[in-house]
């Protein structure tokens, strides 16, 4: 089992920036990637970027340029680094974990860009 814990959500004005953090802790040996996702009221969960063990780094049209996903092996944590932030990036941001064929989610935290 792993467990993920993500924080850092907040209020942000339109062009600001916030930085994410998702711990991993428990079994944490063999994850094959970790991603960020992201659900807006009414809208289905989103992929918004992923890392793999190695560190290959993929992003989504929508954020690309703008977000940064991160991880530190020492701490066992992920990070999402968020500039130039638009209300339309406004949603719950879920930590995600894949290891051996399982599937590991975060409880999620709030990000609300709005001036």
């Amino acid at each position: 089992q792993v467990q993920l814990v993500e924080s850092g959500g907040n209020l942000v004005q339109p062009g600001g920036s916030l930085r994410l953090s998702c711990a991993a802790s428990g079994s944490i040996f063999g994850i094959d990637f970790m991603a960020w996702y992201r659900q807006a009221p009414g809208k289905q969960r989103e992929l918004v970027a992923t890392i793999s063990s190695g560190g290959i780094t993929n992003y989504s049209d929508s954020v690309k340029g703008r977000f940064t996903i991160s991880g530190d092996n020492a701490k066992n944590t992920v990070y999402l680094q968020m500039n130039g932030l638009k209300p339309e990036d406004t949603a719950v941001y879920y930590c995600h974990a894949a290891q051996a064929g399982h599937r590991y989610w975060g409880q999620g935290t709030q990000v609300t860009v709005s001036s």
